[in-house]
């Protein structure tokens, strides 16, 4: 399994995604901030009949995915080197995204840093161009304030509907929620609404 690859004239347009996988016409999700990959190689191990994008920017976890895909055998898996605000924003398609997964994005503590958080109202606009009609957002952040601001984001969008919360399997929960289970996270899942 190789990680994508995109020409430098098309980091400014749309990327068909869907074509790098075997089968394109399967429900297609994204796993933002794919970290080390644990949520990410179970959850493609355990529905094979769904495509998986791992985005993260650091290019040692990516590698070391995709020897752990390798491995498994796990050909629904592709993985892509980029920021995660700079993909949503500029490379997914409209529409083109089932379910993107948003685990323990850094939370940025300090206020003179707050800026550099990955929710805010461009990163919605993007959320809402890339999620189909129907399609599902689920996140996670044990750092309750800023929790309490990506739900304040989603609950006033009005192109979003909160749904039923996504609690990922045993085997599925991420290293950073290994490391900090002592603290309880703060989840939503919303989907994006029709029209």
């Amino acid at each position: 399994m190789d990680s994508l690859s995109i020409r430098p004239d098309q980091w400014l347009e749309p990327v068909d995604f869907r074509s790098f996988f075997e089968h394109p016409e399967r429900p297609f999700e994204i796993d933002l901030g794919c970290g080390k990959g644990r949520f990410l190689l179970a959850r493609a191990a355990k529905f094979p009949e769904i495509n998986f994008l791992g985005i993260d920017r650091m290019l040692n976890r990516i590698r070391k995915i995709d020897k752990k895909a390798l491995r498994k055998s796990l050909s629904n898996i592709r993985l892509f080197r980029v920021d995660g605000y700079y993909a949503v924003t500029y490379l997914l398609p409209p529409s083109s995204v089932d379910t993107c997964y948003i685990f323990y994005p850094d939370p940025w503590p300090k206020g003179k840093h707050h800026h550099n958080r990955l929710f805010n109202e461009p990163f919605m606009n993007a959320l809402a161009r890339t999620l189909k009609p129907g399609g599902k957002l689920h996140a996670s952040t044990d750092h309750l304030p800023y929790f309490e601001e990506i739900y304040a984001l989603l609950k006033n969008d009005k192109r979003f509907e909160e749904t039923g919360t996504f609690y990922p399997s045993e085997d599925e929960v991420t290293d950073f929620e290994l490391i900090f289970a002592h603290k309880t996270p703060g989840r939503c899942s919303f989907i994006r609404k029709e029209g």
